[in-house]
C-alpha cells in the first residue's frame, strides 16, 4: 500500500451535524477532514481508495445499524475531489449478499448514483502481519491488497459482546464470511483474546482515515437490535484507538470498560490517554451524552476464572434467548452460530447452553430482533451495574 504524509496520529476531530441532509453531512465530513489537514494529506491522485462502512445487515438506514448513505456519499465526493478512485466494500456478517444488504441500507443507491464500484469481499489471501503482537498472520479480503488507501467508516453503536463497536472493531469486516465465526469461536471464552485479535488486525489494515458516523448512533442492546439515539456528532482521525477513547469519553464510558481500548493500553497500541489526544473542533465537555444506555449484557461473564467457568456460567453470564413470538425460523442464527449449538426443532430454535460460548452472534445478526439477552441471575449483583 502506498504511503503518504498523514496528519498527527494523536489528533481527533469532533464535529456537530444534526441530521442526515446530504449537504449538511458533506459540510460536516469535510470540516472534520480539513481539521486533520485535508483529504490531500490522506491520499494522492490516482490512489485506489477502499471505503469500508459498517454493513452488518440489511436493516433500513433509520434503524442506525449501518453507516448512513449520506456519510458514505460525502466521503466518495471528497476522495474524488482529491483525485482518488473510491470504491465501497464489506463482508456482511448476516444472511444475504452485499448487494442485497446494500440495497436495503441505501448504500447501493449511492454506488449507482455516483458510479462507484460496490465490491463484496469474497476472495481471501493469507497475509503476514509484521506489526502484530500475538497474531502474525491473517486471512483477509484480497480487496484490501488491491487498495492503496483504506478509509474506515464505522457506525457509533453498542455491542453486546465488546460493549461498543467503533473504529477498531469495524476493521473486522476485512475478515471474510464464515471466518468471522471461526474467530468468534476461538475468542468466545476470552474477550481480552478477541480484543487482542482485533487490535492486531487493525495494525495490519492501518486505515489512513477513520470517520465515525455518530449523527444517529445506537444505544441499548446493539449492534443489530438496539435503539437509535441522536448524538449529532462525527468523529474523525488516524489513530483508531485514540478515536475510540474520545468517543467513549463523550458517551460517559470508562475507556477500560471497552475491551479493545483496555488491551490497547496494556500493549502500547495507539493513544489511550485522553490528555495526550489533541481534540479539534468541539469541546468534549460541551457534547457529552447524558444517560447513554449500554447493553444489559455488559457483565463479568467472560472474566470469571477458567476453573470456575463451567460451574457458574449459567448463574453469572448472560445468555441468548429466543423470543418465539418474533422468530420466523429463517435460520440465520443457526447458520451464524460459531460452535453450532443452535438447532431447529419442530419450527422452534433450541439453544444448547452447555456448549454456547456467549458470543451473541445470533443476537447480532437476527433480522427480526427475535434474540434477546437474558442476564445471569447474579451478574448484576457481582458486576455492580444496574440491569
Amino acid at each position: 500500500m502506498n504511503s503518504s504524509e498523514s496528519p498527527d496520529r494523536s489528533r481527533v476531530a469532533v464535529v456537530k451535524c444534526g441530521d442526515y441532509q446530504e449537504d449538511k453531512v458533506y459540510t460536516a465530513v469535510k470540516e472534520s477532514v480539513d481539521l486533520l489537514g485535508g483529504m490531500g494529506t490522506i491520499i494522492r491522485g490516482g490512489d485506489r481508495v477502499l471505503l469500508k462502512p459498517n454493513l452488518l445487515s440489511g436493516k433500513p438506514k433509520e434503524r442506525a445499524v449501518t453507516t448512513h448513505p449520506s456519510v458514505v456519499s460525502s466521503v466518495v465526493k471528497l476522495v474524488r475531489e482529491a483525485g482518488g478512485i473510491p470504491y465501497i466494500g464489506d463482508s456482511p456478517g448476516g444472511a444475504g449478499s452485499l448487494k442485497k444488504i446494500a440495497e436495503k441500507t441505501g448504500i447501493k443507491e449511492v454506488a449507482d448514483r455516483m458510479a462507484v464500484d460496490l465490491v463484496e469481499f469474497s476472495e481471501v489471501v493469507d497475509v503476514e502481519n509484521e506489526r502484530g503482537h500475538m497474531f502474525k498472520r491473517f486471512e483477509v479480503a484480497k480487496t484490501f491488497l488491491d487498495a492503496d488507501v483504506v478509509i474506515n467508516l464505522p457506525k457509533l453503536k453498542t455491542h453486546s459482546q465488546m460493549l461498543l463497536t467503533l473504529s477498531v472493531k469495524n476493521n473486522f469486516g476485512l475478515v471474510v464470511g464464515n471466518r468471522k465465526a471461526w474467530w468468534h469461536l476461538k475468542a468466545g471464552i476470552d474477550l481480552n483474546f478477541f480484543a487482542q485479535m482485533l487490535l492486531d488486525l487493525y495494525l495490519l489494515i492501518q486505515p489512513k482515515l477513520t470517520i465515525i458516523d455518530g449523527i444517529i448512533g445506537m444505544e441499548g442492546d446493539g449492534p443489530g437490535n438496539g435503539d437509535p439515539i441522536n448524538t449529532g456528532l462525527l468523529f474523525a482521525g488516524i489513530d483508531c484507538v485514540a478515536i475510540d477513547t474520545v468517543v467513549s469519553h463523550v458517551l460517559g464510558v470508562g475507556s477500560d470498560e471497552v475491551y479493545t481500548t483496555k488491551v490497547a493500553r496494556k500493549m502500547g497500541i495507539g493513544e489511550t490517554d485522553l490528555s495526550r489526544i489533541e481534540v479539534l473542533g468541539e469541546n468534549l465537555e460541551d457534547v457529552k451524552i447524558n444517560g447513554f444506555r449500554l447493553p444489559k449484557t455488559h457483565d463479568i461473564g467472560f472474566r470469571i476464572p477458567r476453573f470456575l467457568a463451567n460451574i457458574v456460567k449459567d448463574l453469572v453470564t448472560s445468555k441468548p434467548t429466543i423470543d418465539h413470538t418474533k422468530c420466523i425460523s429463517c435460520g440465520v442464527c443457526i447458520d451464524s452460530c460459531p460452535p453450532q449449538t443452535m438447532k431447529a426443532f419442530d419450527t422452534r430454535v433450541i439453544i444448547d447452553y452447555k456448549n454456547c460460548i456467549r458470543c451473541f452472534c445470533c443476537q447480532e445478526l437476527c433480522p427480526e430482533g427475535a434474540v434477546w439477552i437474558r442476564r445471569g441471575h447474579f451478574s448484576s449483583l457481582i458486576s455492580g451495574r444496574k440491569q
